[in-house]
């Protein structure tokens, strides 16, 4: 059974940094896709990355140039390095990883605040 467990939130103040990561117990080449989705209080939730099988990836526009998906197959893990971080990146952070079929496996999401 596919199980995905994050870890690295916190709180930060504006403008600090943070690495979430991800730890799969299957290869993570076992999914055409992984990445981050976030959830703040009282919101859907919103994609913020993506990194194929590939190596290719995708930014929801709110995050370019300040978030930075990566991977590391040889420890079934994926990182969202967060810079510049704002109190409007402020959410729960789940980690995906969805099959070529279209099943997709959930964290159990992982809280970022970002306040002074």
């Amino acid at each position: 059974q596919v199980q995905l467990v994050e870890s690295g939130g916190g709180l930060v103040q504006p403008g600090g940094s943070l690495k979430l990561s991800c730890s799969a117990s299957t290869s993570i080449f076992s999914f055409s896709n992984m990445g981050w989705y976030r959830q703040a209080p009282g919101k859907e939730r919103e994609l913020v990355a993506v990194i194929t099988d590939g190596g290719s990836t995708n930014y929801a526009d709110i995050v370019k140039g300040r978030f930075t998906i990566s991977r590391d197959p040889g420890k079934r893990m994926v990182h969202l390095q967060m810079n510049s971080l704002k109190p409007e990146d402020t959410a729960v952070y789940f980690c995906y990883g969805r099959r070529l079929q279209g099943i997709v496996f959930w964290g159990q999401g992982t809280q970022v605040t970002v306040s002074s």
